[in-house]
């Protein structure tokens, strides 16, 4: 009889507090996956998002150094418009189509035709701020969008090639004093793209904010051939 209650105990299975136990190292070890999961799925999202607006910033930027290098192009100014250019915008003008047997004769004498005629700056609006390239053309302006997420652009205008240090959004300590927009032969251009931080701090997988910061030096060219 005693064999028979052990026997009948034996296969009862388990108790339970024993299952309560296996319950909860289950739900803890299932929170701990979906945190990790969660965390995973949170950096991913912001290295993707940090790629799309850095490889914009960088078309952006060379599409910005190639036009800039042409300004001044068959005039005899280095290109610049002054009155339209500063620290965070620039306006040039070139005559691109001088030597273009397909163009008409005025067009080659220095009218201006699109593409000649061309400003960029940082356009905000209430979801993000665009890089756009303007063409001032005849009476009407062509918009063109080269960047979103893009939250600053600062332009530095030098005499000659220059050296600098860079921090946080923008250059510093260049080894020249800047000149006037009118006078310079060499311009940097400084692209910055800002990430907003991804997660709660002080938890699993948090980001914190940080820059991104791109540079380009520019020769202007047609400025200055005998020392360039």
């Amino acid at each position: 009889m005693n064999q028979k209650s052990n026997q009948l105990r034996n296969a009862a299975g388990f108790s339970l507090l024993e299952l309560l136990i296996a319950m909860s190292l289950t739900i803890a070890m299932l929170g701990i996956a979906a945190t990790a999961l969660s965390s995973g799925f949170r950096i991913r999202k912001r290295e993707q998002a940090v790629t799309d607006a850095v490889a914009d910033a960088q078309r952006a930027l060379n599409i910005m150094s190639r036009e800039i290098a042409n300004a001044g192009f068959n005039l005899s100014t280095n290109g610049i418009v002054a009155g339209d250019s500063d620290s965070t915008s620039i306006r040039i003008r070139s005559n691109l189509n001088k030597y273009d047997p397909t163009a008409s004769a005025v067009s080659r004498a220095g009218v201006i035709d699109p593409g000649e005629d061309v400003k960029f700056f940082i356009n905000p609006t209430n979801n993000t701020d665009y890089l756009v390239r303007h063409d001032e053309y005849g009476t009407g302006v062509k918009t063109t969008v080269l960047a979103n997420r893009m939250d600053q652009l600062r332009l530095h205008y030098f005499a000659a090639k220059a050296t600098y240090s860079t921090a946080d959004c923008d250059i510093t300590a260049p080894n020249l004093a800047e000149v006037a927009p009118a006078a310079a032969s060499y311009v940097v251009i400084a692209l910055c793209v800002r990430v907003p931080a991804a997660g709660v701090p002080n938890t699993a997988g948090y980001q914190p904010a940080s820059n991104v910061l791109l540079v380009s030096d520019v020769t202007l060219r047609n400025s200055n051939l005998i020392h360039y």
